[in-house]
């Protein structure tokens, strides 16, 4: 689409008017291209959240509106879209730092391994495979996750859990995220998977808990807020 497609399709829709299928997908992926060159020029981490289906029961739609809890897992198309996002953002040099998310378990290698073809040392781990979220937000799904980044990615970099949500009793996620890590670090050792150096192994579940986060979205928080230190 180019710009001056954008900008009739922009005048249509704050007039009121609608875009057909086909061009609605196209300003829509003009605008999210445009969203993330802005979010490169100012730095900022910009985060997606790949593979939900949403809205799908129409008669709790009309009762209780959109994005009320009838949503689940879906099965698009995601490599080789993900591929050319990225690749158009990487090929001027102006690719954010970026956290993918997949929620169709089916698609853990896919994203774990899409990420390293972005890696350009500029910032370390600068591209993220996300924790396991929504509907992956429990036990199978956190293990498949970083069992999945650990395999095809540096589980070493990893940002850890983070949210978006808005609910505080949902903050117990981290505390049960930071002890299924150590549960899967001592299961490894005790099969002889890796060293039983706890010195090593702690220092990698500080940064995975807490300081590889406050690097790299760039937080002004000092050691002692973690309670420990580095």
């Amino acid at each position: 689409m180019d710009d001056a497609e954008v900008e009739s399709s922009f005048d249509r829709l704050r007039t009121g008017k609608p875009l057909d299928k086909s061009r609605a997908l196209r300003f829509a992926s003009a605008l999210l291209h445009w969203l993330a060159l802005l979010d490169h020029a100012s730095g900022w981490v910009q985060q997606f959240h790949l593979g939900a289906l949403r809205n799908n029961n129409t008669r709790f739609r009309r009762t209780l509106g959109p994005d009320t809890g009838f949503d689940s897992i879906g099965d698009f198309e995601l490599a080789r879209p993900l591929s050319r996002f990225l690749d158009r953002l990487d090929e001027t040099d102006q690719l954010a730092k970026t956290i993918l998310y997949n929620l169709n378990p089916r698609d853990n290698a896919v994203v774990a391994t899409m990420i390293g073809n972005f890696q350009d040392g500029s910032v370390p781990g600068k591209m993220q495979y996300g924790s396991a979220w929504w509907f992956l937000d429990q036990l199978d799904g956190m293990r498949a996750q970083m069992d999945t980044l650990s395999v095809m990615g540096l589980l070493a970099r990893f940002v850890g859990m983070v949210t978006d949500s808005r609910s505080f009793l949902s903050y117990s996620r981290h505390e049960y995220f930071r002890r299924l890590l150590c549960n899967l670090l001592g299961e490894d050792v005790g099969k002889g998977l890796i060293p039983d150096d706890r010195e090593a192994l702690g220092r990698l579940v500080r940064n995975v808990s807490f300081f590889n986060a406050r690097n790299y979205f760039g937080l002004p928080l000092g050691r002692a807020a973690a309670g420990f230190e580095e």
